[in-house]
């Protein structure tokens, strides 16, 4: 960690010198200086010429389309999200393809194809057992042949009428729908992409991050301003990544509790809760630009699931030089702190645009949205009030 530690300590100051640059770029573009900003959005002024707060499509616009489809990213980009996000999981034959998880009895219609009725089993995946269908266990052709459906039917019966529209798209299939779409708008589309279980699918030898490194590299889509953050709840996975992209990198975390997988393997004693104090966003920084924390992290919720008083998780981190893009904010009363929830309907829309006030307040950098409009609506009040 020596050496290696403090150069990309270094590398990581340069570049947040060279994207505060950018920043200010944008600041004068507003000024109604020449230049600046619709040259950084064309060309690429890096993350910090991102809006702020940032609005990311959470797994697509998936409060109005099934998860991770063409359908679903689409209709976040139309929305007017500022980024759109994808898991990626690999098949047997080594293809990146985005599910947010490997198992894919809910999301797609795997369980109704009696050609592969024989590829149901149990599975032990980041010491949690499952029983379904995996990615892992599908050659990419096979896996084209199914279809996408609603995960959460009984929350969004609507979303079920999208049911089988769309395929499961290849992460590959999504830099060139990004490509197409970033010249129709002139504008470049800005993505999040998520390793998922990198652990495990390395022990399958089916290693997630030199796949992805090379489908960026191909795409020209792997420099420091590229228009793609790389995240995963595992460290590793994003140290891995540092050594071989210069993209902006997100290290996320679960519940203050918990430990990444990756840690648990190692033997690393270290919790989430250590690595939000400043001594653990110091590493971090280290290696990476940003956090991705559950919206727990930034206010916790007390025993009736009624939001607290907020963490100086906000504060540290941005003493550290890191962003936050915490996730995940929905509409429907069952996902809203329990004082933002109104009527007695779980599945009905709470008082979301309170909720967004508060979490914006807080000072965070950006927000993970299953409502894209909705977040952006919350953002315009926040901008503006």
């Amino acid at each position: 960690m020596g050496t290696q530690g403090s150069d990309e300590q270094g590398r990581g100051t340069r570049r947040r010198v060279l994207l505060g640059a950018a920043v200010l770029g944008a600041g004068g573009a507003a000024l109604g200086l020449p230049g600046t900003a619709a040259a950084a959005e064309r060309h690429g002024g890096g993350y910090k010429s991102l809006p702020v707060p940032t609005i990311i499509g959470h797994r697509g616009a998936s409060g109005y389309r099934p998860e991770h489809t063409l359908g679903a990213y689409q209709l976040a980009l139309d929305m007017g999200a500022h980024v759109i996000e994808q898991d990626l999981v690999p098949t047997k034959d080594g293809h990146l393809v985005c599910r947010h998880e490997n198992d894919i009895t809910g999301t797609t219609d795997v369980a109704d194809r009696p050609e592969f009725a024989g590829r149901k089993t149990t599975k032990s995946v980041d010491g949690a057992s499952f029983t379904g269908w995996f990615t892992e266990d599908f050659t990419l052709a096979e896996l084209k042949t199914l279809r996408a459906k609603e995960r959460i039917p009984g929350n969004r019966p609507h979303n079920t009428l999208y049911d089988g529209r769309w395929d499961v798209p290849t992460f590959e299939e999504v830099l060139r729908w990004a490509e197409r779409e970033s010249r129709k708008r002139g504008k470049e589309v800005w993505l999040h992409v998520e390793t998922k279980h990198p652990t495990y699918f390395r022990g399958l030898g089916l290693g997630l991050e030199e796949r992805l490194a090379k489908l960026l590299r191909k795409y020209g889509k792997h420099k420091k301003n590229s228009p793609v953050f790389l995240q995963s709840f595992e460290p590793s996975s994003i140290q891995r990544l540092n050594k071989l992209v210069g993209n902006p990198l997100v290290v996320l975390l679960s519940s203050a509790n918990s430990r990444p997988w990756d840690f648990v393997q190692a033997g690393d004693p270290r919790t989430v809760a250590d690595l939000v104090k400043p001594e653990g966003l110091k590493w971090i920084a280290s290696y990476a630009q940003g956090l991705g924390p559950t919206l727990d992290l930034i206010i916790p919720k007390d025993a009736s699931g009624k939001l607290t008083k907020p963490t100086t998780l906000v504060k540290d981190a941005h003493a550290a030089g890191l962003i936050l893009h915490p996730y995940t904010m929905r509409n429907e009363n069952t996902f809203l702190p329990a004082d933002f929830r109104k009527g007695t309907d779980p599945n009905a829309y709470g008082d979301v645009f309170g909720a967004f006030q508060v979490y914006f307040e807080t000072g965070i950098d950006g927000v993970f949205t299953d409502n894209p409009d909705t977040g952006l609506l919350a953002r315009e009040d926040f901008v503006n009030g």
